[in-house]
């Protein structure tokens, strides 16, 4: 598995030591297309790298229906804010395909944070990127949202 998390963005920086501390923590899952891993509102308690297919990012607004956020590939990670902030669950996550993802409990990932200090700043570094890079891309969204309904 070491091989299979040296390709993923968010261990890409890690040692074989580090990565194997990651190994013991990650679980395989595997969820069937349109199956919900988790709903907007849910507990956060784990986030999820994905190995194999596509998962869809979404949000249910009333009298509209379904609403895709994003659609994430391989490589891609999902459901970390609630790693941090402990808020629930801020959208849907649907297979899109059949997937695989590794699985990273919240407990786990505190333990890394308290006993491996470097380990646990590169983890939070990746995060902090990956949620400023979504921020920005939100930002642009709304932006252009807002100058084809005539808000600017």
């Amino acid at each position: 598995m070491i091989d299979l998390l040296k390709k993923i963005h968010l261990f890409e920086n890690l040692s074989i030591a580090e990565l194997e501390k990651i190994q013991k923590i990650a679980r395989k899952e595997a969820y069937a297309k349109d199956t919900a891993m988790f709903f907007e509102g849910d507990p956060g308690n784990r986030c999820y790298v994905i190995i194999k297919g596509e998962v869809r990012i979404s949000k249910f607004i009333p009298n509209i229906g379904e609403e895709a956020l994003a659609v994430l590939k391989m490589g891609d990670y999902f459901g970390e804010m609630a790693l941090i902030d402990n808020f629930p669950r801020s959208a849907h996550a649907i297979a899109n395909t059949d997937i695989e993802v590794l699985a990273i409990d919240k407990t786990d990932l505190d333990n890394i944070l308290i006993m491996d200090r470097d380990l646990g700043y590169k983890l939070l570094w990746s995060f902090t990127m990956t949620l400023s890079k979504r921020l920005r891309e939100t930002n642009d969204k709304m932006a252009c949202f807002l100058a084809m309904s005539g808000g600017f």
